[in-house]
């Protein structure tokens, strides 16, 4: 088991990449704190994985972020991991998207990082060791209509990963994911903001090189990698994971 009495949390755990995460970790003998805002999926998640716990709550507000923390010391005694995997898309372009909602994806998809990571490295450095993996997105790389909070959000959580990456090294190993267009319904949520909303998710599996959309556990299994000791030598990357889109 490659996390076995590993203690993670894990945001955006209750569908899609973070559903598929939890289920690998779990399966890899890690210890979860399972974070995300449906309670009725979360709980359930946490019935079927032995040695895990469900938090529901917004990570967009520090305080919950600290109680993420805090379940995992409670519950577990320590803290080696975090997953994070919550996302939103704030859709519409720069001249219509209102101003609150701006606001929220930048809180969501880069903000919650910041709060989580400043209460989990303190945990992560008295133990000298760490793992951090953040799913991002290519949208850090290649910008896609009326996403402007989401490309913005993205390429910034890259940014982020990789100044952590250096001030917390060598004990404390920080990476990113980039997937492509994985099929989940948030990339069927996506699909609403280009013009040809009913071609666009086949559109995007045919512009891939693979000519096929991702799974989600096409990005557990790279998480796993990254989170495991095989990675062991590798920090401050941001691992696209498209099906080569961004080559096509």
């Amino acid at each position: 088991m490659k996390l076995k009495d590993k203690v993670c949390i894990i945001t955006g755990a209750t569908s899609g990449m973070g559903k598929a995460i939890a289920e690998s970790f779990s399966n890899e003998g890690a210890k979860l704190i399972l974070s995300g805002r449906n309670a009725e999926r979360g709980n359930a998640l946490s019935e079927r994985l032995p040695l895990s716990i469900f938090v529901a709550g917004d990570v967009s507000e520090p305080a919950y972020n600290e109680n993420l923390v805090k379940a995992a010391l409670e519950n577990f005694g320590q803290l080696d991991m975090l997953s994070l995997n919550a996302g939103m898309l704030g859709l519409g372009n720069v001249v219509n998207l209102p101003e609150t909602l701006w606001h929220m994806t930048l809180n969501v998809n880069l903000s919650s990082i910041f709060y989580l990571c400043k209460h989990a490295i303190p945990h992560m450095q008295k133990s000298n060791s760490g793992v951090i993996v953040i799913n991002t997105s290519i949208a850090a790389f290649k910008s896609f209509p009326n996403h402007p909070a989401y490309c913005a959000s993205k390429a910034a959580a890259v940014a982020l990963m990789k100044q952590m990456a250096v001030e917390y090294a060598p004990n404390i190993r920080i990476n990113a994911i980039c997937p492509g267009p994985v099929d989940t319904p948030f990339l069927w949520d996506s699909a609403k903001a280009f013009e040809h909303e009913d071609t666009a998710v086949e559109d995007a599996k045919n512009t891939t090189l693979m000519k096929r959309l991702g799974t989600p556990d096409d990005i557990a299994k790279l998480t796993l990698f990254l989170a495991s000791a095989d990675a062991s030598w590798i920090t401050g990357t941001a691992m696209t994971i498209d099906g080569g889109i961004l080559n096509a």
